[in-house]
This record gives C-alpha cells, sequence and structure tokens, in this order.
C-alpha cells in the first residue's frame, strides 16, 4: 500500500516538529512541504523538516514552491496573476522557483511543484512561447541538481498540459495530479484526463470537488468522496500505469473540520487501496 500523507505548510512562525508530529499522530506516513515565503528557505528550516521527518517517520516526498505577487484563485482575474504565465510576474517567479530548487537541496527532496498558471491553449500565443522558454531554462538548471519539476494541474486542459511538457524537452518534467482541480477550474473530467498525461503523474494532491457554476468563480471543494472526482477509478487508473508514489490529502479549509476531512480522508484512502491489493484485476 502506497504512502498516504497530507501538507504542511511552512510559514513564519510555523512549528515544524509539531506539525509533523501531529501528522504522525494522524498515521500519515508522507508530506508535501509547502511554503510561499522564499524568506524561509534557510538552512535552519531545512534541518527542522528533516529532523522532524526523521523523528515522526514522515517523509518529504516533495517542495510545493510558491512565489510573491498578486495571486487571485478565480476566472476574472487568475489569467492575469497567477503564475509564470503573465510576462509582469514571471521573471521575478522564475527567479523564486531557482531559490526553491536551492532549498529542496538542502531538504535533500528531488520533486519541486508549482502552478505554472492558466497556460494558453493556443500554441501561437506569445504567452505560451514566454512560458515555455522560461519553463526551459528552470528544468535545465534543476536537471543538473538531478531534481524534478512538477506541474500542479488544474488551470489547463490535459491537452495543453501534455503540449507544454512536450515542448519544455526535458526528461525531468512531471505533474503533481491533483485529484479535484481540472474540475474546480472547468477544464477536464479528472480520471479521463489520466489518459491524457499519466504517464508523467509523479505525485498526487487527493481531493474533492464540483464543477464551476458560474463563470467567474471556481468549482466547490468537498471532502473526498463526496465530488465528482471519482477517486477509486483514479486510482485504479494511476495503479495501472505503475504510479507508485504518495496519495496527499488536501482539504482546502482550516480548523477541526479539515482534521476531521484530512482522517476521513485518510480511510477512504486506505479502503480503496486495501480492495485493490485484493483484486487480481484492479480495473474493472
Amino acid at each position: 500500500m502506497g504512502k498516504i500523507g497530507v501538507l504542511i505548510h511552512l510559514r513564519a512562525g510555523t512549528d515544524l516538529d509539531a506539525e509533523f508530529r501531529r501528522a504522525a499522530e494522524m498515521h500519515l506516513t508522507a508530506c508535501q512541504l509547502c511554503c510561499w515565503d522564499t524568506a524561509l528557505y534557510t538552512r535552519e528550516n531545512a534541518e527542522l523538516a528533516k529532523k522532524a521527518s526523521a523523528a515522526y517517520g514522515v517523509e518529504i516526498t516533495a517542495l510545493w514552491a510558491g512565489w510573491s505577487g498578486p495571486k487571485e484563485w478565480n476566472f476574472t482575474y487568475g489569467p492575469s496573476t497567477l503564475g509564470l504565465v503573465p510576462p509582469a510576474y514571471r521573471d521575478a517567479r522564475a527567479k523564486e522557483l531557482l531559490q526553491a530548487s536551492d532549498f529542496a537541496e538542502m531538504l535533500g527532496v528531488s520533486d519541486i511543484i508549482t502552478h505554472v498558471g492558466f497556460l494558453p491553449e493556443n500554441p501561437s500565443d506569445p504567452d505560451f512561447a514566454g512560458t515555455v522558454g522560461v519553463l526551459r531554462q528552470i528544468c535545465h538548471k534543476y536537471k543538473e541538481r538531478g531534481q524534478w519539476f512538477l506541474f500542479e494541474t488544474g488551470q489547463e486542459t490535459p491537452v495543453t498540459m501534455l503540449r507544454t511538457i512536450e515542448a519544455i524537452g526535458t526528461d525531468n518534467v512531471g505533474i503533481n495530479f491533483d485529484t479535484a482541480n481540472l474540475l474546480l477550474y472547468g477544464k477536464a473530467n479528472s480520471a479521463d484526463a489520466l489518459d491524457v498525461f499519466g504517464r508523467y503523474v509523479r505525485n498526487t494532491h487527493c481531493k474533492d470537488g464540483e464543477y464551476p457554476t458560474t463563470g467567474q468563480s471556481l468549482g466547490n471543494e468537498k471532502p473526498l468522496g463526496q465530488g465528482r472526482a471519482n477517486l477509486p477509478k483514479i486510482i485504479d487508473k494511476l495503479l495501472s500505469i505503475g504510479y507508485n508514489g504518495a496519495w496527499i490529502i488536501e482539504r482546502e479549509i482550516s480548523g477541526e473540520k479539515q482534521i476531521a476531512d484530512i482522517a476521513a480522508g485518510r480511510d477512504y484512502i486506505e479502503r480503496i487501496l486495501r480492495e485493490r491489493e485484493n483484486e487480481d484485476h484492479p480495473l474493472q
């Protein structure tokens, strides 16, 4: 059975020991370390994270690297503010992703994940070529260090994602497959998307949700098993193509309800994986 984990957020004042201990107490054995503040990419924080990871048996499977500047998670201003696509922020954010590479090296982690933004579906769009050019530079730098660049899914169609990976052309590009984002952004059915780019998946965010119901706002995120993501089918498809990475639960709320939903999600994933282990043929 693969490792089940959670996102651990590194913010100013975060007690990393307490965060890793909480994950272990929830019987989770993996995490992605998520950080949006490059000022926290320090040797001290890397050592604290590694120490806590070892102490509690919670493997850091990837660094989720955020970036500075405005960010609006909607369809109105998202395309002009998110990721590397907007030219106004592209160079600064590319430098921050190289700083993330430094921090990942301190952590001893090979995979670095981020949202690239609303990639244009038209390959002749200047923003497509400009974004790919910057990504090629980043991926070449990562490759020199034995690192992988992972796209977080959601803001682009599966075919656009595949086209971008092919255009970058290096062999250290992969995908962090968010099981709900393609639904929330109205881009695709999550399980069907794996038929397009499944071979590139190296890590996951396990969450659930619905399609958008307005032209301005994302669809509603939901606890695992309560939306349209169809996690059993997604797990079947990933296992059938040899996925052996972690199942990282994401629940985009806070407080006790978040903790309860993560625990329920853990149990839900465990049930699916146990059922698959007992089946001769995972795909029905």
